[in-house]
């Protein structure tokens, strides 16, 4: 028999497990709902304070009255926050322990404190302000969300409304020491099977992390372990309140070892730009390559194509050498236009300020070129780089001929925390006056994405800007690279066509 150990995120207690806990129940598996102290556990006997390693133990105990000799296979699931008592509990039990559930989660890492894996920068500088002086915050606690605050912390998609008066009647104040205490690790918790599932309200899928192994990050290389599943949700970040048939059905499946495997980064060799494209020669400038026109002749209008991200700093190749991008760039080049691919500095959601100035940066190198006709200038954007278009959204200047975007993110994803006003495209849409936009959207984007492009559109419809949309019914994110089909061909191409006119016009 499985049992289910399962640990519930910030201000929370087993109550948020109710409905998920029964249907599991129900489906033949015993389910421990643990009771953190101080998040409806009460207080810890030796009336001490409460910090993450108190809430290790609060796991440790309910993991040792549940196994034995003969005792059941024991899946410990952690959500949000409680990933964290949860790994600790399986590095001290690594034994005991069949598989570990990451729920719409981080991945900590060992001497990382929970307080690391908060997005919000606002509320990071909340959490040590209230800490003071404190080594870790002792003694102190930081409120509950108000109804209409728990988006913060995560997209609060699907609940209903019930739910959510529910969850806020019942949350506690958080232990500051459980967000500032650092998880330690032994590193046993790595021989342990591991699942995760990720809830695409809030932006995350399984191809996004996919896309950051092959990137090379190092603390995600683990991933690719064929004992690692991935499942994905269609709800936001509170899954149990949202939709828990589905999220049981998921837990007993991971709980099976079935899911999705991840590929070990270098295993799958880029495939080249899904169109033929001549192989013209680039000038490497700094940050910058050119491919220009193969014919000679004036200044030429410009088209700068911006990555998305966030993409780590030690990302090889980088991005304007990824096949995607020089494709784009020849393309343009093919058509009498100077392309141009860059390298920006967004390897994290706080980095959209250094981005943007080195975009800017880009761009004026390229004007200053004599080869570069400086009044006709395009921008496009791809994916996570959709806040950058704010900047010229919000005051497009004369040379600016039209903005470009594929399957865009448009607003903060709530993964994301705040954003500064700045790099809110929704908002800056209403001062981009008769700028001509060309939006490119993947029919089959991941939820979180999908609702900012939405909110962005809706915007522009109200006040009336020059948007043309390309749809690609059948494609996924980043589809020229993963859908190469007709449709993504046909795509590009018009895509293309329709930048060209307003750049060549």
């Amino acid at each position: 028999m499985t049992v289910f150990i399962l640990v519930s995120g910030v201000f929370t207690g087993p109550h948020v497990w109710d409905d998920t806990a029964s249907r599991l129940t129900a489906a033949g598996a015993e389910v421990r709902a643990v009771a953190l102290s101080g998040l409806g556990g009460g207080h810890p006997a030796d009336g001490g304070d409460i910090d993450l390693e108190t809430h290790i133990a609060d796991v440790l105990r309910v993991v040792d009255r549940t196994v034995g000799p003969d005792g059941p296979e024991v899946v410990l699931v952690g959500h949000d926050y409680g990933i964290h008592p949860v790994l600790g509990a399986a590095d001290r039990r690594a034994g005991s322990v069949a598989r570990v559930v990451y729920l719409d989660s981080g991945l900590p890492q060992d001497g990382a404190p929970a307080l690391a894996a908060v997005a919000d920068q606002g509320l990071r500088e909340e959490v040590l302000r209230l800490a003071g002086g404190g080594a870790h915050g002792a003694g102190a606690a930081l409120p509950p969300p108000a109804r209409d605050s728990w988006h913060l912390w995560g997209s609060t998609a699907g609940i209903p409304d019930a739910a959510l008066d529910r969850l806020t009647a019942l949350a506690s104040p958080q232990p500051l020491g459980t967000l500032l205490r650092p998880l330690e690790l032994t590193g046993a918790a790595a021989s342990v099977p591991m699942a995760g599932v990720l809830c695409t309200g809030g932006g995350a899928s399984i191809a996004m992390v996919q896309a950051r192994v092959d990137f090379g990050e190092p603390a995600l290389q683990a991933l690719t372990d064929p004992r690692v599943t991935f499942f994905e949700l269609p709800t936001g970040h509170w899954p149990m309140l949202s939709d828990p048939d589905a999220l049981a059905v998921t837990l007993l499946r991971a709980a099976a070892g079935e899911g999705h495997r991840l590929t070990p980064a270098g295993a799958v060799q880029p495939e080249p730009f899904l169109l033929d494209v001549p192989e013209l020669p680039r000038e490497r400038t700094g940050t910058i390559d050119l491919y220009l026109p193969p014919s000679a002749g004036g200044p030429r209008p410009a088209l700068l194509f911006v990555h998305g991200g966030p993409v780590p700093p030690d990302a090889r190749p980088t991005p304007r050498d990824w096949p995607v991008l020089t494709g784009y760039a020849r393309y343009a080049a093919d058509h009498g236009v100077v392309g141009v691919t860059l390298d920006h500095r967004l390897h994290a959601v706080t980095d959209y300020a250094v981005a943007a100035d080195d975009v800017a940066d880009a761009v004026e190198r390229v004007r200053a070129d004599p080869r570069v006709d400086a009044d006709r200038v395009a921008l496009w954007f791809f994916s996570g780089a959709g806040p950058l278009t704010a900047d010229w959204l919000g005051k497009p200047p004369p040379w600016l001929c039209c903005l470009a975007a594929d399957y865009p993110v448009m607003a903060p994803l709530p993964s994301w925390g705040r954003l500064a006003d700045r790099f809110h495209p929704v908002d800056a849409v209403a001062h981009a006056g008769s700028l001509p936009l060309v939006l490119v959207r993947a029919g089959l984007e991941s939820d979180g994405i999908a609702a900012t492009v939405e909110r962005f559109l809706g915007a522009a419809r109200a006040c009336g800007a020059a948007v043309e949309v390309i749809d690609v019914p059948n494609g996924h994110h980043s589809f020229e690279t993963v859908d190469r089909t007709d449709e993504s061909r046909e795509a590009v191409r018009r895509a293309m066509g329709a930048v060209l006119r307003h750049l060549t016009a």
